[in-house]
């Protein structure tokens, strides 16, 4: 009866591990197989598209970023599209399948779930904001109401709580200007969270468009209320920030960017936990950056809470060390940020923001 019991047991065992893993499949000799995508440099891929070996290009964009521009030969299935079913487009599960996006964040999870579907040969090698191959354009890349679809804002992380986004439209943000680089590009916006030296350094942009608008925390708090400003190209709402002893609530504030294609991010500005942040999770945010420096304001444990809290999509740990230009950055305390969705962005790298 034991040896009974104890071979039923290894049985069930090994059919719920079977069933367990998407990435398992049944070859014809009853095995299981396991496939993981293979991630492939650029130069690498240029080089498989050369080989007549039946291989097909797949881009997991939108219809409208396909229409716009792609690589010779691809054919578009898009991400969102990617489910359950393997797509009809793609019969054969051994086909070299090379897959790309726009920043290289579509195509790994793409890749990962054609995987995990069964196809044994899928390449996945970045953006096609990186490529520097021929781009093949459609000619009726417009959009049904006659304009052009919108793609994505370009964020330049400059170091510290500063960064510079330019939108679509072509509009430059720049947000607590103080550390880095790249201060050469006229600005139309300058957003400020509270009036500490390393968040106000203006000066620091070289150029001002004659429009340039300026949005401080006291813009942000006329009347003692947090508000709303619709610029047409980016819509800025102020939320609350501060909460410490070093930054007073009614003094700081924390701004989330809607842009012009839907995308959202949020900014804490120097703050610790709020109350607003429950809240903010009932937006479905795209992207939020957490200050975590553990002296002025929270620190990583409770920036990683905050981020749980909020929930959004992509979480950016920023405002790591206190105020310091010539080191405002530390990978330690950024890997230590350890939050689903996280991405570390070092001074001087871009997001793009899809």
């Amino acid at each position: 009866m034991k040896k009974w019991w104890v071979t039923f047991c290894v049985m069930f065992l090994l059919l719920f591990t079977a069933c367990s893993e998407r990435s398992q499949v049944m070859d014809g000799d009853g095995m299981i197989q396991t496939f993981q995508y293979t991630q492939i440099s650029q130069d690498v891929a240029k080089e498989m598209m050369e080989k007549d070996d039946g291989h097909v290009i797949v881009d997991v964009r939108r219809e409208d970023e396909y229409a716009e521009g792609h690589i010779p030969g691809a054919i578009l299935i898009p991400n969102e599209s990617i489910d359950v079913d393997p797509p009809e487009e793609l019969p054969d599960p051994n086909q070299i399948i090379l897959v790309y996006c726009r920043s290289g964040r579509r195509s790994k999870e793409a890749s990962q779930k054609l995987a995990d579907m069964g196809y044994s040969n899928v390449y996945e090698f970045g953006g096609i904001i990186d490529w520097t191959g021929d781009i093949e354009i459609n000619n009726n890349n417009e959009t049904e109401n006659g304009g052009e679809e919108m793609g994505a804002a370009k964020l330049l992380y400059q170091g510290h709580a500063s960064m510079r986004i330019t939108t679509t439209e072509g509009k430059v943000i720049y947000v607590d200007p103080f550390a880095g680089e790249g201060y050469d590009v006229p600005a139309d916006l300058i957003l400020m969270t509270h009036g500490h030296y390393d968040h106000t350094q203006t000066d620091t942009i070289t150029t001002k468009n004659p429009d340039c608008e300026t949005i401080s925390w006291e813009e942000a708090l006329s009347g003692g209320q947090h508000q709303s400003f619709d610029l047409g190209y980016v819509k800025v709402e102020a939320v609350e920030a501060g909460y410490n002893k070093n930054h007073d609530a009614k003094q700081c504030v924390g701004f989330i960017l809607t842009f012009s294609n839907g995308v959202t991010l949020y900014l804490s500005g120097d703050t610790s936990t709020t109350p607003q942040m429950q809240e903010l999770a009932q937006r479905n945010l795209d992207y939020a950056f957490f200050c975590c420096d553990g002296v002025y304001n929270m620190d990583v444990q409770e920036a990683i809470e905050c981020a749980k809290t909020v929930g959004a999509k992509h979480n950016i740990p920023y405002h790591m060390i206190p105020a310091d230009k010539t080191n405002c950055f530390d990978q330690a305390v950024a890997e230590s940020f350890d939050v689903p969705g996280r991405i570390i962005l070092k001074p001087g790298e871009e997001l793009v923001l899809e």
